[in-house]
Order: C-alpha cells, then sequence, then structure tokens
C-alpha cells in the first residue's frame, strides 16, 4: 500500500551509513514507464536546499524517470558545492539505473533529488553514491515500504498511503514529524499512479491537493528549506481518469499522509483540528485556523488539558479575518464554552484525556470553512528540537 502499488514503478530503500544509528537512509524511486509525466510543488521558503533548486530545474520539461532520496542531512545551505553534490547524486544515479538489473536510458536531467536532515553540512558524498548504487541494486516492485523506511528522520514510524480507482491507482510515502509548517510543511513526498495523465493534468491534482492537505497542517509554524512533493505517472494502467477522479484519488492519498504527518509530530500528546466556520472566505477561515493553531498559549493549554477558550478568542482577534467579536462562538470537543463572544457552557464539561481535540470557531459571517491541523506544545517537542544537532 504505498508508492509501488500503482503499475510501472519499482523502489528500494538501503543503509549507506549517513545516519548515526545506522539505518536506511537512501531511497530511489523508479517510473519504467511506458509514460513518464511529473508534476511537483516545493517549499515556498527563499531559503531553498540544493536538491529543491536541482529538482525545480528538472521537472521544468514535465519528464521525469527516477527520484532519488536520502535522510542523514538536507544539503542546504552548503553554497555551490551542494549543488555540484546534488547533481553527482544524480549523474551517478542516471548511471546506475542505465547499468542496472533493468537498464533504464536515463540521464542526469531524467532524476529529482530529495534530501533530509541537519541543515548547514555537505553530505558525505563517499557513503552516498556507494548507497545509490545499493539502493538500484535493490529496486523492487514491492519495495515501497524500504523506502519509506529509508527516508524517515525523527519520524517514529514510515507513511504511507493509497486510493484506487477503477483499474488504477495513486500511491504514496512521506517523511515529517517536526517543522510543519504551510507551503508546504516539512516533509518529503512521493506520489505515483499508473493513470493515463499529461503533466498539466498532474499539476491541477496535485496543487488542489496540496492546497487542501499538506498546506494545512501546522504543528510549530516552522518552514523548512527541502519541502518536495512530486506526482509521478507511469500510464501503466492504460485508464485515463477524468481530471475530477484524479483529483480527488491525489487529494485522498495525500490527505491521509498529511494526517500521519501530524500524528506523528515530534513531541505531540495531542492531536488537534481546529475547525473554522461561518467565514466570509476561504482564505479567513484559513488565517483564523492558522493563527489559532500557531498560538503558544492555546497550544500549551491544550498540552495542560485546559481548554482556555480565552486564549482561543484572543488568537482569532489577531486576524484580519472579517467578525464581529460578540458574535463568535467557541466549542471544544463539542461543548460550546463561548457563545457570542462570552461564557456559555461550563469548561469542566469538556474532555481532554484523549489524544484527539477539536476545536470548532463560528464566525457567523458567511458559509465558507477550513480545517487547520496541529499538535500541542510539548515538553518532549522542547527537549528533541534543543538537542537535533547533537
Amino acid at each position: 500500500m504505498t508508492v509501488t502499488t500503482p503499475k510501472g514503478f519499482r523502489a528500494g530503500g538501503v543503509a549507506a551509513g549517513l545516519k548515526t544509528g545506522g539505518g536506511p537512509d537512501v531511497a530511489v524511486v523508479v517510473n519504467d514507464g511506458p509514460d513518464a509525466t511529473v508534476a511537483g510543488v516545493f517549499t515556498a521558503n527563499r531559503v531553498k536546499a540544493a536538491p529543491v533548486m536541482w529538482s525545480q530545474q528538472v521537472l521544468k520539461g514535465g519528464v521525469l524517470r527516477a527520484v532519488v532520496l536520502n535522510s542523514g542531512g538536507a544539503n542546504a545551505c552548503t553554497g555551490t558545492q551542494g549543488f555540484r553534490d546534488t547533481h553527482a547524486t544524480a549523474e551517478h544515479t542516471a548511471a546506475a539505473l542505465r547499468t542496472g538489473p533493468k537498464p533504464l536510458l536515463v540521464g542526469a536531467g531524467d532524476i529529482a533529488v530529495c534530501s533530509t536532515g541537519l541543515i548547514g553540512e555537505l553530505l558525505p558524498m563517499d557513503k552516498l553514491l556507494p548507497g545509490v548504487t545499493a539502493a538500484v541494486k535493490a529496486l523492487r516492485t514491492d519495495g515501497g515500504p524500504a523506502a519509506a523506511e529509508a527516508i524517515m528522520t525523527t519520524d517514529t514510524v514510515a507513511k504511507n498511503a493509497v486510493a484506487r480507482g477503477h483499474g488504477w491507482s495513486v500511491g504514496g510515502m512521506a517523511k515529517g514529524a517536526g517543522m510543519l509548517a504551510p507551503a508546504l510543511a516539512t516533509m518529503l513526498v512521493v506520489l505515483t499512479t499508473d493513470a493515463v495523465a499529461g503533466s498539466e493534468a498532474l499539476d491541477t491534482a496535485l496543487r488542489e491537493a496540496t492546497r487542501l492537505t499538506f498546506d494545512r497542517i501546522d504543528a510549530d509554524g516552522c518552514m523548512s528549506t527541502n519541502d518536495t512533493v512530486l506526482l509521478l505517472a507511469s500510464g501503466a494502467s492504460d485508464v485515463q481518469p477524468t481530471q475530477e477522479e484524479l483529483t480527488a484519488a491525489v487529494t485522498a492519498v495525500c490527505d491521509d499522509l498529511a494526517r500521519q504527518l501530524i500524528n506523528d509530530a515530534e513531541g505531540a500528546t495531542k492531536h488537534i483540528a481546529i475547525e473554522v466556520l461561518g467565514a466570509a472566505s476561504e482564505a479567513d477561515a484559513v488565517e483564523v485556523g492558522r493563527t489559532v493553531a500557531r498560538n503558544n498559549l492555546v497550544k500549551t493549554a491544550l498540552f495542560g488539558n485546559d481548554p482556555n477558550w480565552g486564549r482561543i478568542l484572543a488568537a482569532v482577534g489577531t486576524t484580519a479575518a472579517a467578525f464581529v467579536p460578540d458574535r463568535i462562538d467557541v466549542a471544544v470537543n463539542g461543548v460550546w464554552v463561548c457563545r457570542g463572544g462570552a461564557a456559555a457552557e461550563d469548561r469542566s464539561k469538556v474532555d481532554l484525556k484523549g489524544r484527539d481535540v477539536t476545536i470548532t470557531v463560528h464566525l457567523h459571517e458567511g458559509e465558507m470553512s477550513a480545517t487547520i491541523r496541529t499538535t500541542d506544545l510539548s515538553h518532549a517537542y522542547v527537549h528533541e528540537n534543543s538537542a537535533y544537532s547533537s
């Protein structure tokens, strides 16, 4: 149930020694065709890692044969040498695929590169390149789970998802547990489909899916330098779905992966959905939801099982969204603790013992809505991120 579920794809993951713990850290995903169309979305951070800049160039042609991914190092803020290392990785991957067990006539321009890990250090190329060779040799039609494991960093579990159409499917794998914020949220995601679809159709589907899923998770408000989401189509099913069918399937896989990302967020003890209802526009709903999701006082209150709705209302008040303060309603896990901008049901009725929390904010300004997923702010999150580089 992963990237190799759709026909026409192989994947592999191996340990190359990039991670100090010795776990799998290099993955390759290959599109055997017959088609090789692609679409991608990348971080909006102005400080972009070398692999992002490389892959953005590669995708301009709308064709892609393979993706090589590594954990154990982000290759971000590494200057010209970092970009040369990315180019060398693509060249090496292409050469390995040309001479591998199932040779493919590919060049470096057919290969996307993704990296994740600590920012500011060059990758150990003497370990990475042999790892790429080993990953190519390990390519299998059922190799998706191994690839998903190899891209984990602080993730505690591998993340895979599948959606099925009539005679075709979409598969995906993701990594991400920290620096989760929009545009895109810190992640590497590879999506595959055996549908027949051109690069424009893939782009339309991916951007709509990303807008509704990955761009609406926000654990800590920190945007990464390496975010990459790729959607590859092999056409191996010989089925051409409608744009609506393709978009729905891609969105389903992205939504599943987004939920897995937020559920595995670093140090989280609560999985929180901020539902904004009655907004004048979708943009207003997203702004309100995102502001509440990023508010440290709200997040710490929920960590302490405190349904402190005053902090929620105060966070809403910092936005530019259309609302009248005396008309806002707020519920926590179904208990309307605030009506008309004032106290309503007794907050002691709110049960926060479980991991799942839903905050509902009704603005009473229109018909638009949005949901932002976030987490609480825990001691474990502070500890993990204070010691990440050591």
